[in-house]
């Protein structure tokens, strides 16, 4: 059974967990690096759950944690931002990806967003195909430069 919990600045060792991992095992899909925050303090961690409006989630199977994402306000009143998603290959194939997106557009709309972005690498085809099942449509918005300093990631939308 999948579980989708809320987490904040007290969970910041379980979310260090799963981010760290994340930033290990997908580097090239996050635009932070392991170096960025392999070292981060107690304090920064924290922080990173504390960021006024957000949202962040961990997904678990059977008590183990296997995901993570989060939803922050963005700039557009109307509009809010899906970031950080990640599901460790043992939640893949499970609908885990489908419960965090569930939880971040859930939490979007309880803040009256009626507009969800995300950005996802170019040739990061399983997270894209996912994105695209669950309604997202590719924009033509470029979104930020990735570490590399020549790719960008491509922003996808969906209605809420």
């Amino acid at each position: 059974m999948i579980d989708v919990q809320a987490v904040g600045p007290d969970d910041w060792k379980a979310w260090r967990e799963l981010r760290l991992a994340a930033l290990e095992e997908a580097a090239f899909a996050f635009g932070s690096q392991l170096a960025d925050w392999v070292d981060a303090t107690e304090e920064r961690w924290r922080e990173r759950l504390s960021v006024a409006g957000a949202y962040q989630v961990i997904a678990s199977i059977d008590g183990t944690p296997v995901g993570l994402a989060g939803g922050f306000p963005a700039d557009e009143e109307s509009n809010a931002e899906l970031v950080s998603m990640w599901v460790a290959p043992a939640g893949r194939g499970h609908g885990v990806g489908n419960a965090l997106m569930t939880a971040i557009e859930d939490w979007a709309r309880s803040t009256g967003a009626t507009v969800l972005d995300l950005s996802v690498v170019p040739g990061n085809d399983p997270a894209h195909n996912l994105y695209l099942r669950n309604g997202f449509e590719d924009t033509d918005e470029q979104g930020d430069l990735m570490a590399d300093g020549v790719r960008r990631e491509l922003v996808m939308r969906k209605q809420l």
